[in-house]
């Protein structure tokens, strides 16, 4: 079987754990959100494919979910005695490695997809890990601060605000322009399922979307795409989710996410239990549904979570 999964950050890279455990003999092709991505310190970090590099590999630190596990913060430490920010962004020293050696082979004239390759060859994650795109894409998000509006980059309203304010807008800068990365259109086209993971609708999964081609190669690969909600009794199960939903003027529910996808694209959907009363909803609107239980709260219960996705797959194709 050949699943192509879209993801995220950390709940991308846990439903993935589970996938793996669920589908041991699967080819696991992982498309990536590169919006997330950022220049730091002059180098080039992409959190969301490391946190699913990491996670994958072994080496991500549990509690926090990103970063890497006995991480220290040394260079951190002394670049905030130089003055030398942000230093809301907390970058670790064997974090920092990673991105120095990516920032060295894409200053080389390496594409991105060549370089996570060679970054997945250390850690071995068991999937192809793509990103989106080799071309720049970074989420912008609109806000209001001191009484005009302003573009600011989703990390600094994710991490340093915490999503604090409203978010007006949210904005793939670079979207338009780029191009699916090599491999993943063909990862598509080749797939049996395709899998939405319980990853942020808008600035995870709804940036990967948003680079052309990409989604379009998605509703035309003929196999089912099912999706496992990340909202969870009308809250984000993890994070701020419900603010980005807001600005794109969707309900934070496990029903209205589902709509925001759309029968065009989305063929199946699981609810948690508890938002058992949303499955005749989003079968309204031509998607199957099925409610199970979708707290991530140990290997197990993801392992079962993704056996859910592919049993509802199964469902779809039959």
């Amino acid at each position: 079987m050949r699943i192509v999964v879209l993801a995220g950050g950390i709940g991308g890279a846990r439903f993935l754990r589970g996938l793996k455990a669920a589908a041991p003999e699967a080819e696991i092709t992982v498309i990536g959100n590169t919006g997330d991505d950022i220049h730091l310190f002059g180098l080039k970090v992409c959190p969301d494919l490391d946190t699913v590099m990491y996670t994958l590999g072994g080496g991500i630190n549990e509690e926090q979910g990103w970063g890497r596990e006995d991480e220290s913060f040394q260079v951190k430490s002394e670049l905030a005695a130089y003055g030398v920010g942000p230093e809301w962004f907390g970058l670790g020293d064997r974090d920092f490695a990673t991105h120095i050696v990516r920032t060295q082979m894409l200053g080389a004239g390496y594409p991105l997809s060549a370089v996570t390759e060679a970054l997945c060859a250390r850690w071995q994650p068991g999937v192809r890990l793509l990103p989106m795109s080799d071309d720049r894409v970074e989420t912008h998000v609109a806000i209001e601060a001191d009484g005009e509006r302003k573009a600011i980059h989703f990390q600094e309203y994710w991490v340093r605000l915490r999503a604090s304010v409203d978010a007006h807008a949210i904005v793939p800068v670079g979207a338009e322009q780029a191009k699916p990365a090599p491999g993943v259109l063909e990862a598509i086209e080749a797939a049996d399922v395709i899998v939405f993971p319980p990853s942020n609708p808008v600035v995870s999964i709804g940036t990967i979307l948003a680079v052309p081609g990409i989604r379009e190669a998605i509703a035309d690969a003929g196999v089912p795409v099912v999706g496992l909600s990340p909202i969870v009794g009308d809250a984000p199960v993890r994070g701020m989710a419900d603010k980005v939903l807001a600005a794109v003027g969707v309900e934070s529910t496990a029903a209205a996410v589902a709509g925001h996808y759309g029968s065009g694209l989305l063929d199946g959907w699981l609810v948690d239990t508890v938002d058992a009363g949303s499955v005749a909803e989003v079968e309204a609107a031509g998607i199957r549904c099925k409610a199970v239980p979708l707290m991530m709260t140990d290997i197990d219960a993801t392992t079962a979570m993704a056996r859910e996705a592919l049993a509802l797959a199964a469902e779809v194709r039959a």
